[in-house]
């Protein structure tokens, strides 16, 4: 702790002197941020970058938390091709028996049962006839499921955040190196359909050189806190400060980024306001003053690449304010934002006159027209999208896009295909409530990102998903 403070003052002291140093017309300065250990890779392992595993022909799944998220998850996968669900478990025996009836309604066999325990998951995570541990728990238990599920021979699928600390990250990482196992984190945001147009725009350099992106969590949860099982995330706000849920934000961002896939983040700086509602709603609905409430109502990072690039994402689940991820995309020839509408801006150069109607009215000064929008999204249609779209809508799941970040789980285990979303994907958007919580602690002091890949962020070039041939 004492090395972390004194960090910190000599980063507080050379960013006061480069501060000094710009006002008076002078070079920019570098400064040392807040460095965070990364423990060096254990001897024998190496990275999983596009790891691929043994085809499955069928994908054999035990289910973990089937309180708020998984019955959906288990509904999801009765609808999905070439999947067999061979268990469930929750602490609660009521809670299996429900998800039981899913099976039973979709003509099903019975599935295993586990419940009535602490440990009762770890049974299922031991079984031999289990390809897939999906992890549904609260956030305080999926690093530790995650590991002994891969540790027992399982690939692991984990609910977001899937680890709330950077020890938890490392065990994650480790252990997907050692065991050769995908930790995929179930991060569903990446596969809405705006944001999966936008990124395949991107990647096609519709808006030139991507500068800088946005995203966030801003989803008041005053109606929805009483239905945590024990007030978990209450309490978990209350003792923990930071962005404790960035990756519905990050994840859409990162992608188009293109992180640790030819860039990689490098310093963050956090703040947050003070807590106010957080508080307010528990002497609400307790009595109890709470004068020790941790996280702020608003929280606010800026994060910057290692090739330049810029980041801002926020977390504020406590205010009255419209539902957003933010998500937007500021290229160098144009834009892309879905909140609170979705939009585009581009300059005429950037599209085709023969494919898009009203071509001599775009300019760089406000969006495009409804029709050039419809047209442009169609163009631009993901091909993830032209495959699932019809039957996401149909099955559910936040519009759909559960539906598809679980068929292309399967699809890429069964193809024996790299999975869309890594380990390192998990360790980068997670790591935000503990970088976050140490800039916050320090003043808002720059705080350096590790690097999850330890050497390899460079050795891809550029986000794609992966297709059979």
């Amino acid at each position: 702790m004492k090395k972390l403070l004194l960090t910190c003052a000599i980063a507080s002291l050379t960013l006061l002197t480069a501060t000094n140093c710009l006002a008076q017309g002078q070079a920019e300065v570098n400064y040392s941020p807040i460095k965070v250990e990364t423990p060096a890779r254990p001897a024998g392992q190496k990275d999983v970058i596009n790891l691929v595993t043994p085809k499955l022909d069928t994908v054999r799944v035990g289910f973990i938390g089937l309180g708020m998220r998984g019955p959906g998850a288990v509904s999801r996968w009765t609808k999905i091709p070439g999947t067999k669900i061979v268990a469930l478990c929750d602490l609660r025996p009521e809670c299996v028996t429900r998800s039981q009836a899913i099976l039973k309604k979709a003509g099903l066999p019975a599935a295993a049962e586990y419940s009535g325990t602490e440990d009762a998951w770890k049974k299922l995570c031991e079984r031999k006839d289990i390809d897939l541990v999906y992890i549904a728990t609260d956030w305080k238990h999926h690093a530790e499921m995650g590991v002994y599920a891969m540790e027992h021979g399982k690939h692991v699928a984990i609910e977001v955040p899937a680890a709330m600390t950077l020890d938890e990250i490392w065990k994650l990482i480790d252990t997907s190196e050692r065991t050769r196992m995908h930790c995929m984190q179930l991060e569903n945001c990446v596969y809405d359909f705006f944001e999966l147009t936008s990124l395949n725009m991107a990647q096609k350099g519709l808006f030139g050189e991507v500068l800088h992106v946005e995203g966030s969590y801003i989803h008041n949860l005053e109606d929805f806190w009483r239905q945590y099982w024990n007030n978990w995330r209450m309490d978990y706000n209350r003792s923990h400060r930071g962005d404790v849920y960035a990756t519905h934000g990050i994840g859409p961002a990162c992608q188009v980024l293109n992180i640790h896939r030819g860039d990689r983040m490098k310093t963050l700086v956090s703040m947050d306001t003070k807590a106010v509602n957080g508080p307010a709603f528990i002497k609400k609905t307790t009595g109890e003053e709470v004068k020790d409430f941790q996280n702020g109502d608003q929280t606010s990072t800026l994060i910057r690449t290692e090739k330049g690039r810029t980041m801002l994402i926020q977390h504020n689940v406590m205010t009255p304010r419209p539902y957003s991820r933010m998500y937007q995309i500021v290229g160098t020839d144009g834009y892309a934002s879905k909140y609170p509408i979705e939009e585009y801006c581009l300059r005429p150069s950037q599209v085709d006159p023969n494919e898009i109607p009203n071509h001599e009215n775009l300019n760089a000064h406000g969006s495009v027209s409804p029709t050039v929008k419809k047209a442009l999204m169609e163009q631009y249609k993901h091909p993830i999208t032209k495959e699932l779209e019809e039957t996401a809508k149909k099955v559910g799941g936040h519009g759909g896009m559960d539906y598809i970040m679980d068929y292309r789980l399967v699809y890429c285990l069964r193809n024996g295909l790299p999975l869309d979303m890594d380990v390192y994907d998990l360790a980068e958007w997670c790591s935000m409530a503990e970088l976050t919580r140490i800039s916050i602690q320090h003043g808002s002091a720059p705080v350096e990102v590790p690097d999850f890949t330890r050497g390899h962020w460079n050795d891809q070039q550029g986000f794609h998903h992966a297709f059979a041939k």
